[in-house]
């Protein structure tokens, strides 16, 4: 009987204070085979991270306890290979870009498409491999 491979699958730390919104857009990942680990500060994050190896992040740049730009520079300290997505208010792409200086290797404007999303963790996660 052969066994049947399966695709490793994606860790994605997400990290955002919109709790509604991490949990809406979590389970989504999930039907999709992601396995995702919330958190809804810069601080859990940071714990997450000791915790647990992951492949890709979901930063939001605007947090209550913590800069987004900050928790980037923390994680990429930690760990220097983790690909970061980092997510943006209107009118806070300066922000967003200023990001990617430091290491993230990319960014979406919220609202951003559920499947632009999805696209875009594939994208980095693949240049990861």
């Amino acid at each position: 009987m052969e066994t049947e491979i399966q695709k490793p699958r994606i860790r994605i730390l997400f990290i955002d204070d919109e709790v509604g919104f991490v949990d809406v857009v979590a389970k989504r990942m999930e039907k999709r085979g992601m396995d995702v680990t919330k958190t809804n500060s810069g601080a859990q994050a940071l714990q997450a991270l000791r915790k647990n190896d992951f492949d890709v992040v979901i930063l939001d740049l605007k947090m209550e306890d913590m800069d987004g730009i900050e928790v980037l520079k923390i994680l990429k300290r930690m760990a220097p290979d983790l690909e970061v997505i980092m997510l943006t208010g209107h009118g806070s792409e300066k922000a967003a870009k200023e990001g990617i200086q430091f290491g993230a290797a990319d960014y979406l404007t919220k609202p951003c498409d559920f499947e632009e999303l999805m696209d875009k963790i594939k994208e980095v996660y693949s240049t990861r491999r």
